[in-house]
């Protein structure tokens, strides 16, 4: 006779769900509940028949009843033995069952849990402990039970320690596991509360544990964002990946050298990483993260620095939470403006320190954003450090963004629109959203879209540009246009010239190759000379309307300094600001502030020296625009004048000049007399074009009094009183009578 083939027992089949899963633990947790309770019975027989009713006891019938059990005789001892059989039998097929639900990919938040903190089964099992009283009452009565007290709801160290580990050396051994190192504790996922009812120096057994808020939402499958971090941090999805996202190409390989290094590769050691992202407001530092996360795969979880420093006193507390939710949501962390833990306040440096320390706890992929290059030191020596620069975008890039943008928002833009802002402004693709975004809601609207003009989008980049800028120069609104200004013909064509090579700028640099061949001087530094009232002012007024930039006028009393360095700081700021604000600087009465060095013969001398060679570096590392304006081109130092792009020298005007500026200084909304003799007034009068506006505007106001016409003797008038202020002999006898001279 053939022998039967043994037949194998069939696999337990994987979870459908998470729910399935916690059924089958919490049917765990009933066994080894009802083999304790079959001991405690055993041990508090006596105790029992003093219950006078069921509000100070609970009964072993009500026990039974919980458990299943009201029809069963009373649980003996000597069933104990048989209860632990079964429950070795359900913890084999619970291990199966989570073995063959991770092939296909079923979620199980609590053996996640376990694996993302390390937890071993013991904590494990202290979890659903916890968790139980959370989905089914009739546990607070179970543990109370237990515990042999109606008040004591909750699970205490100590009935944990019963329930789980059978003898007192296991017991003794397994409280490591609520030290304030071990995970459940440091992690947060339970916390130990008081017992009231016990005396003042109780035992830390008779603690309650109590299930984190968060942690039991994630249990349930339900893994949003911690409520206390709500108004720091915020998830974001994975961006595009690193081949659309708009930020220099460099940086961009180097992401991915790292990614490669320390992720990609499976043979990577080290996956513990900070990289840091530096750069100017908007260059792209969180897409370049979001686009790194697309190659992993992994959501990103961004949190504020500035808003959590305002909350020093939680701070650690809130940095522990973010990153233990970086680790829930399986989140790559983005920590921004690391520049306000960068100063010397004591509360930052705190700060920074702590984050170095839950860093090397939970971190995996950190990433830090701030504005300026920063050396750690020795801070993260537990994890690689990765620097990255992310400078403001050439113009293909700025082209890139505008053209981006402008499809979206508004796709009946002009094709040349893109090129034309990319190359006049030096913004940042965060900068080009938000000004597309101003010049939208500043617009009014065509068939319910927005209608706006390439002025609209000027304004608002100009905007966007300077915000800084206004604390530490004059804004000045251009007023002249190409016709008001009144010139040689050579030296109107050379304005014309500044203005072509401040618009052809990337062309030379970028596309034919000169930025390799120059390191420093491809700014445009420009020198205006002349008397005083020759259209200086003016002239950059033109320049700036021409290109359709913001003008500052520095302050050089706000500027210079007797405190020794503080010339230099202000002045510092003032190009940094200028560097990014794509506006024109324009320094009048320049040689005040660029004056010729002098042989030193004491120290302030040395200092002014010091001042002078400060500003010739300054002027040569700046890429922008700086006008400067003297009336003295003799006192210039030399230094600077080798190295200026342009040298205008404006002239004191002629009769035909003359003539010119007194028939444009009128608008043509005033009253103007007819009878005007302007050839007189250019040949009589030789004075600058400065004096003629004050005349001219001496003469309104005369006008406007009298309740007349702007005419000759109202000109005269005002000319008598520019001549007495400038301390020039006036002769009124002397003066002709013009024709219109009572008009």
């Amino acid at each position: 006779m053939m022998a039967q083939p043994e037949l194998r027992p069939e696999a337990p089949p994987a979870y459908a769900d998470h729910w399935q899963h916690l059924t089958d633990e919490l049917q765990w947790l009933d066994l080894l509940l009802q083999r304790q309770v079959a001991v405690f019975r055993a041990q508090t027989q006596s105790v029992q028949r003093l219950a006078v009713n069921r509000q100070v006891c609970i009964t072993h019938e009500e026990i039974d009843s919980l458990l299943g059990n009201e029809k069963s005789p009373a649980i003996e001892t000597r069933e104990a033995d048989g209860i632990h059989r079964r429950l070795e039998r359900l913890q084999h097929r619970i291990q199966a069952r989570i073995a063959a639900s991770l092939e296909p990919g079923v979620f199980l938040p609590l053996v996640q849990l376990a694996r993302t903190f390390g937890l071993s089964p013991f904590e494990m099992q202290t979890l659903v402990i916890c968790l139980a009283p959370e989905l089914r009452r009739k546990y607070d009565r179970l543990y109370a039970y237990l515990q042999d007290d109606i008040t004591r709801k909750k699970p205490s160290i100590d009935l944990v320690l019963t329930l789980l580990c059978p003898t007192e050396i296991e017991r003794w051994q397994a409280r490591t596991a609520f030290s304030a190192h071990a995970p459940l504790l440091r992690a947060g996922m339970v916390h130990t509360v008081a017992d009231l009812q016990s005396p003042s120096g109780s035992s830390d057994l008779g603690r309650f544990l109590r299930l984190d808020g968060r942690i039991l939402n994630y249990l349930l499958g339900n893994n949003q964002l911690d409520e206390q971090l709500a108004r720091l941090a915020a998830v974001h999805r994975p961006g595009p990946g690193l081949e659309q996202v708009l930020v220099e190409p460099a940086a961009k390989a180097q992401m991915a050298r790292i990614l490669q290094r320390y992720f990609l590769d499976q043979a990577a050691a080290q996956r513990r990483v900070v990289v840091y992202l530096h750069g100017p407001a908007g260059v792209g530092k969180r897409g370049l993260a979001l686009a790194a996360c697309a190659q992993l795969h992994c959501p990103l979880f961004y949190l504020d620095l500035e808003l959590l420093l305002a909350r020093e006193p939680e701070a650690e507390t809130l940095l522990r939470l973010a990153f233990r939710e970086g680790l829930l949501l399986q989140a790559t962390i983005f920590l921004d403006h690391l520049d306000c833990l960068l100063g010397e306040e004591p509360k930052a440096k705190v700060i920074l320190k702590l984050l170095s320390q839950v860093m090397a706890d939970y971190g995996w992929l950190v990433f830090l954003a701030g504005a300026k290059p920063w050396n750690p030191g020795s801070l993260f020596e537990q994890m690689a450090f990765q620097a990255i620069a992310l400078p403001l975008p050439d113009v293909p890039l700025r082209e890139a963004a505008w053209s981006q943008v402008l499809a979206r928002s508004y796709p009946t833009a002009e094709a040349d629109w893109a090129g034309q802002l990319a190359n006049q402004f030096r913004l940042t693709p965060g900068q080009i959203r938000a000004a597309t975004a101003l010049a939208e809601g500043q617009s009014d609207e065509i068939n319910g879209r927005p209608n706006i003009s390439l002025i609209d989008l000027y304004a608002a980049c100009r905007h966007q540009s300077n915000q800084k800028l206004s604390e530490l120069a004059v804004k000045i609104e251009p007023r002249y246009g190409w016709r008001d200004l009144v010139l040689p013909e050579d030296k109107a064509a050379q304005l014309k010239e500044i203005c072509s090579q401040a618009r052809h700028r990337y062309r030379v640099f970028g596309e034919w190759g000169f930025d390799r061949k120059l390191s420093h001087g491809k700014g445009l530094s420009v020198l205006f000379s002349g008397p005083p009232g020759t259209g200086k002012t003016m002239a950059a007024e033109v320049i700036v309307h021409d290109l359709q930039v913001d003008l500052y006028k520095v302050d050089l009393s706000g500027v210079v300094s007797k405190y020794i360095g503080e010339t230099e700081k202000n002045l510092s700021r003032i190009f940094q600001e200028a560097e990014t604000g794509n506006a024109i600087l324009f320094f009048d009465e320049a040689d005040a502030l660029f004056g010729k060095r002098t042989e030193v013969s004491d120290a302030h001398d040395r200092y002014a020296n010091i001042e002078t060679s400060y500003l010739l570096q300054k002027m040569e590392e700046y890429e922008g625009i700086v006008i400067l304006a003297t009336n003295l081109r003799e006192n210039m130092d030399e230094a600077f004048t080798r190295r200026l792009r342009f040298i205008v020298e404006f002239p004191f005007p002629d009769e035909s000049s003359r003539l010119l500026i007194w028939k444009t200084h009128f608008p043509a909304e005033a009253p103007v007399s007819a009878a005007i003799d302007y050839e007189f007034l250019a040949r009589k009068f030789q004075i600058a074009g400065g004096n003629i506006k004050n005349i001219v505007l001496n003469a309104a106001f005369y006008a406007a009094e009298n309740g007349g016409e702007i005419g000759m003797e109202s000109i005269l008038r005002g000319a008598k009183r520019e001549f007495e202020k400038v301390g020039k002999l006036w002769n009124e006898l002397s003066l002709p009578a013009p024709k219109g001279r009572t008009g």
